[in-house]
């Protein structure tokens, strides 16, 4: 045995135990707002942190301990204050949105809430079900958020060459596995000429994006309850579009062929997904590799395999996409990325 690489390991795994326990609290931290609080405070107390943020003196107290020893927030031991560095504001505060990687910390503990089942899918197959994922809708529309919402109408729209006018003009658009619909709701906000329609599965998430809707007064939206691998229109829209959607449908064949039915002949169908290559030696070097993998297995696949379905993955990747795009009949496919976003491909896909 090669000594020195053992010990390496070792220190490796340490290192994990300590990270995956600091992106618990830094989940927290997001959650209950305490980096808002610190965003631009001078060196304060526990007390007086744990009293802006309206939050328990003992836990802040503990909570900043895990960041002090995380090196996340710097400590003076004179005077007992903390800080929390500009330079680490930034990638931690709804402000630095759509940086604000404590947005994505979140997820490990959507994950773990499934664990015990996860264990007993890899001892009897099937999976879960989107109702078993607690915080699954909510910490999904933190994400979209950022990944999609921000960025949309001045980044990710306009990769496809004239949308904006024909949004502007007037359009029939529908977004297919549309969650809580923000994606929809963002650009009938922006677009009013043009209609938006939403399909999904969770009765929780088309509620929550009815309401949202509501709340805008929007009049050129609707979102409806519907299997995707179901429903059968016929080249009735200008636009259709999936924002990480199709990986982990039970049937994504079908859901790409009904999308290229529903298509009409000069339409575009827009594809966000994540950017796997569809080769496990291609990925080694991924910036998030570990990470998406971990969701694809508890999350993504086992969702897909819950209804019997294929299992894709997060990780299915952009070969399998475009092999699978070709199959359904699409002839057109523009692959992009955006600076933004590490986690996802950019499709532009036509007849």
């Amino acid at each position: 045995m090669d000594q020195q690489k053992s010990e390496q390991f070792v220190e490796k795994l340490l290192e994990i135990v300590n990270n995956g326990a600091l992106n618990l609290m830094i989940s927290i931290g997001y959650r209950t707002g305490l980096f808002d609080s610190m965003n631009g405070l001078q060196p304060s107390t526990s007390d007086q942190i744990s009293k802006l943020s309206n939050l328990n003196e003992r836990y802040v107290r503990e909570w900043l301990g895990c960041m002090v020893t995380g090196k996340i927030v710097e400590y003076d031991p004179d005077n007992k204050t903390y800080l929390l560095p500009k330079e680490h504001a930034a990638w931690l505060t709804r402000d630095a949105a759509p940086e604000n990687i404590a947005v994505t910390t979140q997820w490990l503990s959507v994950l773990g809430s499934v664990e015990d089942g996860i264990v007993e899918c890899f001892k009897n197959g099937g999976g879960l079900s989107y109702d078993d994922y607690h915080r699954f809708h909510e910490v999904m529309s933190d994400e979209s958020r950022q990944s999609v919402i921000i960025p949309l109408i001045d980044t990710i729209i306009p990769l496809v060459p004239g949308l904006i006018e024909k949004l502007e003009k007037g359009i029939e658009v529908l977004d297919v596995g549309c969650g809580s619909g923000l994606a929809l709701i963002e650009m009938a906000k922006n677009f009013p000429s043009s209609n938006f329609t939403g399909y999904d599965l969770s009765s929780e998430a088309i509620d929550r994006g009815m309401s949202i809707s509501k709340e805008e007064g929007l009049k050129n939206l609707k979102l409806e309850l519907k299997d995707v691998s179901t429903f059968d229109d016929k080249e009735k829209f200008d636009l259709i579009t999936t924002f990480d959607a199709v990986h982990d449908q039970a049937k994504p064949e079908v859901v790409l062929s009904n999308i290229y039915k529903a298509l009409k002949n000069d339409g575009t169908y827009f594809m966000q997904d994540i950017a796997g290559s569809s080769h496990l030696h291609k990925d080694i070097d991924h910036p998030l590799g570990p990470f998406l993998y971990t969701i694809s297995c508890m999350h993504c696949m086992s969702v897909s395999l819950g209804q019997n379905g294929k299992g894709l993955g997060a990780m299915w990747g952009k070969d399998l996409a475009c092999k699978m795009l070709r199959d359904a009949g699409f002839t057109e496919i523009d692959v992009k990325e955006l600076p933004h976003d590490p986690t996802n491909f950019f499709y532009t896909i036509r007849k």
